[in-house]
């Protein structure tokens, strides 16, 4: 469709003339390619602004201001995340202006530059999504404390001491800490309840905790207090306060600047809620038992822009497009309050409270849903965040084979990685345009930093338009998947983002390392036998992971959008979904029929535990935890450690530095046909090829028509 772009009439233009009007047609046309919005030629009161949106680092008041010198602006639209505005005007006269006015103008976001393009549109969607609703016992209270209140708790907190008899202050990798009363260990994500800090907590925070005791938000007066500091851009991964630490209430008081903070349900439902400067945070029940929060790392957040009549921030609701607007993050410090907890915890939610599990158990493969998101969340999503940084060091060289797919794609294609890990496959090919996306934070943010874009998305839910790609690729994902029906939901995802005639690579581990009489090199020794049961962090080992797991081997690549890798050579597996104990898994006979390896268990049936695979070994079974060890000389002392570590960290106070912990993260590996069977159920595709490459099984598939 013919751009909207003023009545082009035949005089000439000046050079500077003709390339504006070429880009205004190229950022029409990447529209209706990318976000299906049609541009109209004639005048119309409602325009689309390209590279004005929040996705681009625009703010509302900043493009507000802009657009103002058109005439009187009656709605402006910017949706979360997307590239561009939708604006209507109060007369078809203001929205011409504005045309011409702004057309080509230059805008300076941060540290970018932004150049606006604006089409007419004949109408503007101004239908707002399902406003969220709190997770439930969580209460937001704003204006907690005064601004003079403020200045004094933060004057409060020395960070220049370090006396050991009043607080224990640790520098972490995206914040930095101090404990008071008693200090909450890291590496066992618990405190010593023995061992009580001598100084107790501040005397500069007793008001505050007689105000939470007055106003009823907690019954006693807490007696540990946490404080976090974060510098713009950094966060805390998604977390569960341990259970048989603390009590409920927890009590956070934010001082300094705004974020938002994001509450995940173990089934998928996801809450973000905005965290003023001065707002107290109360957790009660299931959002505090049951629940995930954390803070993505990121310089700006998407907020309800300020009603200058009711300067109160409205928290979590982002479903009126027409009142968002980009918070630039500032320093923030957060103080939480908690009660130890001296009993065994009794809430309501016993699959998540380790005071009800049975301690250092292996998970078995689930028997639904909820246990299949539960077992990925705690095997594969929470241990990629754990180890990202240490993954992505061990990610080098592209696979050759990958490498040809990338390579073979005409100039100008739309390629998704879809578990990108770190981005080694984003720069394969300069020709095309990739996106890559990774359940991970900590993977996207490294994407990030080497200039690649990328995302955080489940691998099970693409928020990108259907039949929009010219080809996928899925290096190390699927395995990471519990059940077959999420494995076959996957494989279903990327064929809804292919465009007819696309092609998906999927790859994933395969059960046969010994193929046509040839061992894989996840099985060939390149030095010194490992002893048994333990895994090596082989130099080259590669993997990355939607699901966030990975295998310590020679020759084993993962990555995953979820977080879950192997540290061996060549092997690479990527992993979509990966977090959850509590599944059930039924025992795997290596030579059982293809489909049956995978079904979940009756009810009737017993569950079988998930066994630790032995590193470099024959696979015995199908369904495994494979380990990880986090090298760079260990980590520092604090640092978390899965449920399943086999050798946790030693408790000592003189060095930093613990002994390697090891992570562990869920894996289903293929039988041969395996692959193959699960896209045969898939309707509108064919597999053009399969292979056996380096211990993994790989399929092509091309989408044969509209589905």
């Amino acid at each position: 469709m013919e751009p909207c772009l003023e009545n082009v009439k035949a005089i000439r233009r000046s050079k500077e003339e003709k390339k504006l009007l070429r880009k205004q047609i190229k950022a029409s046309h990447t529209l209706l390619k990318h976000e299906g919005i049609s541009t109209v030629s004639k005048p119309t009161k409602s325009l689309v602004v390209a590279n004005g949106g929040l996705g681009n680092g625009v703010s509302r008041e900043q493009l507000q201001v802009v657009l103002g010198e058109g005439g009187d602006v009656e709605t402006l639209i910017m949706h979360p995340h997307k590239p561009y505005a939708l604006v209507t005007y109060r007369t078809e006269v203001s929205a011409q202006r504005g045309h011409v006015l702004l057309n080509g103008r230059q805008l300076q976001c941060g540290d970018q530059v932004v150049t606006l393009y604006l089409s007419y549109v004949d109408t503007v969607d101004s239908e707002s999504g399902v406003c969220a609703v709190l997770p439930p016992g969580l209460v937001l209270v704003e204006e907690f404390v005064s601004l003079e209140e403020e200045a004094l708790l933060l004057d409060a907190i020395d960070w220049k001491s370090h006396d050991e008899e009043v607080t224990v202050q640790k520098a972490l990798k995206h914040r930095r800490v101090k404990h008071y009363g008693y200090e909450f260990r890291y590496d066992n994500n618990n405190v010593d309840k023995d061992k009580p800090l001598p100084g107790g907590l501040p005397q500069a925070c007793v008001f505050v905790l007689e105000r939470c005791v007055r106003d009823r938000h907690v019954k006693v007066m807490p007696d540990q207090l946490t404080v976090n500091q974060y510098q713009a851009g950094q966060g805390i991964p998604p977390h569960v306060d341990t259970h048989s630490a603390f009590e409920e209430p927890i009590l956070s008081l934010s001082l300094g600047a705004k974020t938002v903070m994001d509450f995940r349900h173990p089934d998928g439902r996801s809450v973000a809620v905005v965290l003023p400067g001065r707002s107290l945070l109360v957790m009660k029940g299931e959002s505090r038992y049951l629940w995930t929060h954390g803070i993505t790392p990121r310089k700006f957040d998407v907020v309800p822009a300020c009603d200058p009549e009711s300067p109160v921030a409205v928290t979590s609701d982002f479903s009126n497009h027409s009142n968002l607007t980009l918070s630039r993050r500032g320093t923030r410090t957060s103080l939480t309050f908690r009660n130890v907890r001296r009993t065994p915890c009794d809430c309501a939610h016993p699959s998540a409270c380790d005071s009800q599990q049975a301690p250092p158990s292996p998970p078995s493969l689930p028997r639904s849903q909820t246990d299949a998101c539960r077992l990925e969340a705690e095997y594969v999503h929470s241990v990629y965040e754990e180890i990202a940084g240490h993954f992505s060091s061990t990610r080098h060289s592209p696979w050759p084979r990958v490498c040809h797919f990338l390579s073979s794609l005409e100039p100008g294609s739309i390629v998704a990685d879809v578990g990108c890990g770190n981005g080694k496959y984003l720069g394969v090919n300069p020709e095309v345009f990739a996106m890559g996306c990774d359940r991970s934070c900590a993977l996207v943010q490294i994407c990030s930093e080497r200039g690649f874009q990328a995302f955080v998305s489940d691998a099970l839910s693409v928020p990108l338009r259907s039949d929009i790609c010219d080809a996928c690729i899925s290096i190390a994902v699927i395995h990471h998947l519990s059940t077959q029906e999420r494995r076959q939901a996957a494989v279903e995802e990327l064929v809804r983002l292919l465009r007819p005639g696309g092609r998906a690579l999927i790859y994933v581990w395969a059960l046969e390392q010994e193929y046509n009489k040839q061992r894989s090199k996840y099985l060939k020794e390149t030095r010194e036998q490992a002893p048994p049961g333990n895994s090596t962090d082989d130099h080259n080992q590669e993997t990355k992971g939607l699901t966030g797991n990975s295998t310590d081997d020679h020759n084993q690549e993962t990555r995953g959008l979820t977080g879950n890798s192997t540290d061996d050579h060549h092997q690479e597996k990527k992993g979509l979904t990966g977090n959850a104990v509590d599944s059930h898994n039924p025992a795997q006979d290596p030579s059982s029929m293809v489909m049956e390896c995978s079904k979940v268990l009756p009810v009737k049936d017993s569950p079988v535990k998930l066994s630790v695979h032995t590193n470099r070994t024959a696979f015995n079974s199908q369904d495994l935890l494979v380990p990880w060890h986090l090298k760079d000389g260990g980590i520092k002392k604090g640092g978390r450690v899965s449920k399943m570590t086999k050798d946790p960290p030693i408790d000592t106070k003189s060095p930093v530095l613990a002994p390697c912990p090891v992570f562990h993260r869920f894996y289903h590996v293929f039988q041969q046909g395996e692959l193959e069977e699960l896209c045969a159920r898939i309707t509108g595709v064919m597999v053009q090829c399969s292979y056996h490459d380096q211990g993994n099984w790989c399929v092509i598939l091309e989408k044969t028509r509209d589905r």
